[in-house]
């Protein structure tokens, strides 16, 4: 194409985006009218009103979140039709709804990721845009259906790749490759696994096949919403403002440490100890644990009445415990049932003592009426309801896990490893989440006590009104007749109580974030290797339909109780129900990183493959021996470096130096350029430690430096001496 015939297409391409933004803004405003008008309507019940609004607000946000890259390029068919592809689905109302712009995740889109020229899916030439805000600044063109160099879209791409690292994670609307794609359109409804090595768009991939199920199942997914599980917060804020700029609202993000609403995690387990928490063995020790708290008394217990004096004693307790277990209700909800057995035992024992030598049990109306006084004399008694409570107590998962961690006594009679044992027993870790999630259904709840609860609220709710109700009576005589009809004329207390009702105003995602019972229409977890056999017990009890997109790379597990094959994790929940992709192309690390990074996995995990680089960057990696006293130095040399440059950085060593975070807390995250600090601390930790050392490695788009105090380690060493003197002199390249 001439110059002047590209400059003339350009001029085109701007004006017709600039027509897309200014019909962005029309239905902008119509949106915010009709939301506006929502808030302000009457006539309707405040169900139907909250409705109508939260429908009205989640147009006015798809709308809003796509000014950014509103449209990112072109589909020329065949057959001489013009497709624009961009973040939202634009149509013209007055011509049958024709797209002005098409919606990415649209089937009509598809091609836009997929087509190369040996399959061109009838279409005859993609167009990509570059945008800076509102404006087309350039476009590059791919002629499709003959052979030709650049398939993947190279230029779009490797300008993406290429370009500086912001705060948070960007979207990958506008360069989806057809690998990506074929993953993200999978119509698969179970469970799907994808793997693949740092930097092969894992994560992305992961959100933006979210973004594409709640397109095309908004309907059943917009009612129940979507859980992302992520390692850390500061991934969740790495990767939390993808989803609100692709439109989607209806997401709650947590960590594995916060998946049981209002509990703190303060603490880290060894790896012995975060091993015996995640195994499923562990099971037995929570249910011996449950059933050590059900008791019988190891003397009997006097129960004094008016006319007589019974005992409690273990025998009794005994019997009223197995019929109780034998509901099979939890423990809380057991309770009612053992103490109507105590209660019924005990009064039998009082009629059988009050009624000696006059009273048989052949004389069944005298007996029952006895044995109903009885009845509700231990109705009100408070010593036995108190030896009740101390025999079956109420119990939530904190109350009965803390003192089993504190009592080695407690310990041994669940049948559990003495390890566990600990002198703080609430200082909660991530590996007790998924304990204390289970003692939440092994427990259950006080049926009895909530309803009693409830009853006290409705009669406080009641009181409450009947004041109100004597505050708005109007004084009759200074009414006339036409307005004499005072507020008791229109309801009473009840009525009012009913008014006084806090309606839930919170959307979807902050009320699903707080119910630890919510069940949500699909679950994506990251960095999903790290898990527990129990974690994903957890997980699948927030998901009973069992639809899950789960991504992460076996070779960087560092969690002792994470996942060394998918199979055995998910086999108890799906069977063989689940769907397995592998991604094997590295858009993040560049060659010159990833051939260091590959040695290194070579070395702790020689069966694992690691992604291919879909670039070089030019830069080779450094590394710099300091001594004892230097390192900060050479830290804020570093940091003064990459000051000047544009993009993000990060230092990244073992736990214990300064200025430092671990590769741990690095997972999932990608920054322009990374100093690794000490890798030869992080190696002690054996296995664990060279997978956290790979994480660190593989952190950098652009730039990866090494400081070292000890000689590096040989995986790395050979290949420093390989390199050529950096510019500084006391710097070698990896």
């Amino acid at each position: 194409m001439s110059n002047q015939g590209y400059d003339e297409e350009l001029r085109e391409e701007r004006a017709y985006v600039a027509g897309l933004y200014a019909r962005l803004d029309r239905e902008r405003a119509v949106a915010q009218a009709r939301y506006h008008g929502a808030l302000g309507q009457t006539g309707l019940t405040p169900g139907e009103r909250e409705t109508d609004v939260r429908c009205r607000s989640r147009e006015a946000a798809r709308l809003d979140v796509a000014d950014n890259s509103l449209c990112f390029g072109r589909l020329d068919a065949v057959s001489g039709e013009t497709s624009y592809i961009g973040r939202i689905g634009l149509f013209d109302a007055e011509n049958d709804y024709e797209p002005f712009l098409l919606d990415w995740r649209a089937p009509a889109a598809r091609p836009f990721y997929v087509a190369t020229a040996a399959t061109p899916e009838n279409m005859r030439r993609r167009r990509q845009f570059r945008t800076l805000g509102r404006k087309v600044v350039d476009f590059t063109d791919e002629v499709l259906g003959r052979p030709q160099a650049g398939e993947r879209g190279d230029a779009a791409l490797l300008a993406a790749v290429n370009a500086p690292r912001g705060e948070g994670m960007r979207d990958i609307v506008a360069t989806i490759q057809a690998e990506q794609d074929e993953v993200i359109r999978l119509g698969h409804q179970g469970v799907l696994v994808v793997e693949g090595g740092p930097g092969t768009g894992k994560t992305a991939i992961a959100l933006h096949r979210v973004a594409y199920l709640l397109y095309t199942h908004r309907e059943r997914m917009s009612r129940t919403g979507v859980l992302v599980v992520g390692p850390s917060p500061l991934f969740l804020d790495h990767i939390g403002r993808v989803l609100p700029s692709l439109g989607e609202s209806d997401v709650v993000f947590r960590t594995p440490g916060d998946l049981v609403p209002g509990l703190h995690v303060t603490a880290e387990d060894p790896p012995e100890v975060a091993r015996l928490k995640g195994s499923l063995k562990i099971l037995d020790v929570l249910s011996a644990a449950v059933a050590d708290r059900q008791n019988v008394p190891d003397e009997p217990v006097p129960v004094e009445l008016a006319d007589v004096t019974v005992e409690l004693d273990a025998d009794l307790a005994a019997g009223a415990r197995l019929e109780a277990r034998r509901s099979g209700l939890p423990h809380n909800e057991a309770r009612a049932v053992f103490r109507e057995h105590v209660t019924a035992a005990v009064a039998e024992r009082a009629v059988a003592k009050i009624g000696e030598g006059w009273l048989t049990r052949a004389d069944r109306g005298a007996w029952a009426d006895l044995r109903a006084d009885v009845l509700d004399e231990l109705a009100e008694h408070e010593d036995l309801d108190g030896t009740l409570a101390a025999l079956w107590p109420e119990l939530t998962p904190e109350t009965l896990l803390a003192p089993l961690y504190m009592s080695p006594r407690r310990l041994e009679a669940a049948g559990a490893d003495p390890a566990l044992f600990r002198a703080d027993g609430a200082a909660w870790t991530v590996s007790d989440v998924p304990l204390l999630d289970e003692l939440a259904d092994l427990l259950g709840r006080d049926v009895t006590a909530e309803r009693a609860a409830a009853r006290r609220q409705t009669e406080e709710d009641a009181e409450y009104s009947a004041g109100v109700l004597e505050l708005l009576k109007l004084d009759r005589e200074e009414m006339d007749e036409d307005v004499l009809l005072a507020a008791e004329h229109l309801l009473d207390a009840g009525d009012l109580a009913d008014r006084f009702v806090e309606r839930d105003t919170r959307d979807l995602a902050e009320r699903a974030a707080a119910d630890r019972d919510w069940t949500y229409g699909h679950v994506v977890v990251d960095e999903a290797q790290e898990l527990s056999e129990m974690d994903w017990r957890t997980l699948m009890r927030r998901c009973p339909s069992r639809s899950f997109t789960i991504v992460g790379d076996l070779a960087q597990r560092r969690s002792a109780a994470g996942a060394t094959a998918w199979e055995p994790m998910l086999a108890p929940y799906v069977a063989d129900r689940w769907a397995y992709r592998e991604l094997t192309v590295n858009y993040r690390t560049p060659a010159e990183i990833m051939a260091v990074a590959g040695a290194l996995l070579a070395e702790f995990a020689p069966a694992a493959r690691p992604p291919e680089s879909v670039r070089a960057c030019g830069v080779r990696p450094w590394s710099r021996r300091v001594a004892d006293g230097e390192v900060q130095d050479a830290v804020d040399e570093f940091e003064r470096d990459e000051a000047g440059r544009e993009g993000t950085s990060v230092v990244i060593g073992p736990p214990g130096v300064p200025g430092t975070i671990p590769p741990s807390a690095t997972k999932g995250l990608e920054f322009d350029a990374v100093l690794v600090v000490e890798p030869e601390r992080i190696l002690a930790g054996g296995a664990r430690g060279a997978a956290e050392l790979y994480v660190a490695l593989t952190r950098a788009t652009q730039r990866l430096g090494v400081l070292h105090r000890d000689p590096l380690p040989a995986v790395l060493a050979g290949l420093a001496e390989a390199g050529s003197p950096a510019r500084s002199g006391h710097r070698r390249f990896l």
